[in-house]
């Protein structure tokens, strides 16, 4: 048994990557820490490695690790989302108090941080679901920390998280982001819009490589220069440096790397809610589904073999087709946030959540993976008008996609010329395309609906609300179906 004579301002439960980092962090910033793991030799590597000459405590059971707590008591989960944080609560219970904190820091799905959050409360036991971005990087020296749940936690709470955040122009990435599960809704929403950031980087990558026969050195050139741009990114910094790595006999480690893509799930579930919500998140749907297209390797390489592509080779102008690709990928950026904003939006309202977007930008620009100076436009758009429907209606983003617009549609013709898929690239024009439609064909898909099913449809030249049946074959009669949305 431990004995332990100093008190902590906050515990850490797990000490995988992300759990080790966070306690060094929280130890720089000058807070005292504890540390538990459910295996025993974990606690004892960390601080006989990482940790070596630390004031942080450790703890080799739970009863110590609590009573080594500072009153109301803060613990921090940095266990595995899902039966793994249950359990943990259940075994921390007994040794906690009325007020005492439990943060889940995982990748957890937001409906088990509404569900612990209520469960909890009724137990006198205040819960924050806090999303953590940045890898393991990031948590050691400045994550982006989006915390929502029970808000009463949140003042005891407050200075280790912001001082422990990543800092841009002297301004903390946290802030408290809603009731319930907002905090880790907003870390869904990003995750998703990061499938789409990294899924659109690669759709411009394979144009050039595989479209347009640039080897890696040019491309790699090519990044550089559109890191010191308007895509000014930590991923496509870090695409820059990926493409000038080698292997000893001088070619690219990329080109070694098999093209099958793995995920954890939380794009998938940004997609799930989306369609659950009635929200068109097209672009980050199709970076998803890209990467379960990867995973058909041996699939692939058999039509590869046997279906014929007839494409055209790239005979234009290079450098114009760079710089209409740099189009495609900025504008399908703006699409991106904006459908990921529209997500967010629909699910306030659905949640009854009260979210400061602008703010929400703010604690993304430092830290986590979609880090970018082009956080800052989406502040400003929402500092110009708090109430804005849509990011592509601010006057920036009009303007920006009204420049990028020719080599947007460029770049994608190109793609389909020489046989390249863009997914993404593509199904962000689309969007585009239908957003700022006065009329799309849905009226006919209705007139289909009230033909086989007589689902009835509304009319231009009546008031909204009122439905209409036709008998079209002159067989089905006047009854219709009842309305009902999914």
């Amino acid at each position: 048994m431990n004995t332990v004579t100093q008190m902590a301002d906050i515990g850490i439960v797990g000490l995988a990557v992300m759990g080790q980092n966070l306690a060094l962090n929280i130890h720089d910033k000058g807070f005292k820490v504890a540390v538990y793991n459910r295996t025993a030799s974990k606690v004892d590597e960390f601080m006989q490695g990482p940790a070596k000459d630390s004031q942080i405590i450790a703890c080799h059971d739970l009863k110590t690790f609590a009573d080594s707590l500072q009153k109301p008591r803060r613990v921090m989960l940095m266990v595995k989302a899902g039966e793994v944080v249950d359990s943990f609560i259940q075994q921390l219970l007994p040794y906690l108090e009325k007020g005492d904190i439990i943060i889940d820091g995982g990748n957890s799905l937001f409906n088990d941080s509404d569900r612990r959050t209520h469960e909890l409360h009724k137990q006198g036991i205040l819960f924050i679901g806090s999303g953590v971005s940045g890898g393991e990087e990031g948590a050691r020296h400045g994550p982006s920390l989006m915390p929502g749940g029970n808000k009463a936690a949140w003042p005891a709470v407050k200075e280790i998280f912001q001082s422990i955040s990543a800092q841009v122009d002297g301004e903390p990435c946290c802030d408290w982001v809603g009731n319930d599960g907002a905090g880790h809704y907003v870390k869904m929403v990003h995750n998703g819009i990061e499938y789409g950031d990294m899924q659109l980087i690669c759709e411009a990558y394979q144009m050039m490589r595989e479209g347009m026969g640039m080897s890696g050195d040019e491309i790699q050139q090519v990044f550089a220069e559109w890191n010191e741009g308007v895509l000014d990114s930590y991923l496509i910094e870090i695409t820059r440096d990926i493409l000038s790595v080698k292997e000893p006999d001088g070619s690219l480690l990329i080109d070694h790397i098999l093209d099958t893509a793995g995920q954890k799930g939380t794009g998938k579930w940004t997609g799930m809610n989306a369609l659950d919500l009635g929200t068109p998140l097209t672009l980050i749907g199709e970076a998803v589904f890209a990467r379960c297209l990867s995973a058909l390797k041996d699939e692939r390489v058999t039509a590869s073999q046997v279906l014929p592509a007839k494409a055209a080779p790239f005979s234009g102008d290079k450098r114009e087709m760079i710089d209409a690709i740099r189009d495609a990928l900025y504008a399908s950026k703006i699409i991106s946030y904006a459908q990921g904003y529209m997500l967010m939006r629909e699910a306030a309202a659905t949640y009854g959540w009260e979210l400061n977007y602008g703010g929400i930008a703010m604690m993304w620009r430092g830290g986590c993976i979609i880090r970018s100076q082009f956080l800052s436009k989406i502040r400003d758009a929402f500092e110009r008008n708090p109430k804005l429907q849509n990011l592509l209606l601010d006057e920036f983003f009009i303007d920006a996609i009204t420049e990028a617009l020719p080599g947007w549609r460029k770049a994608v013709v190109q793609a389909i010329e020489i046989g390249v898929p863009v997914p993404t690239f593509s199904s962000a024009l689309s969007f585009y395309d239908g957003y700022r439609s006065k009329r799309l064909p849905a009226n006919l898909l209705q007139a289909q609906r009230d033909y086989f099913g007589a689902h009835t449809y509304e009319r231009l030249d009546k008031p909204r609300g009122e439905f209409f049946h036709t008998n079209w074959t002159g067989r089905g009669g006047k009854v219709s179906a009842s309305n009902y949305d999914v």
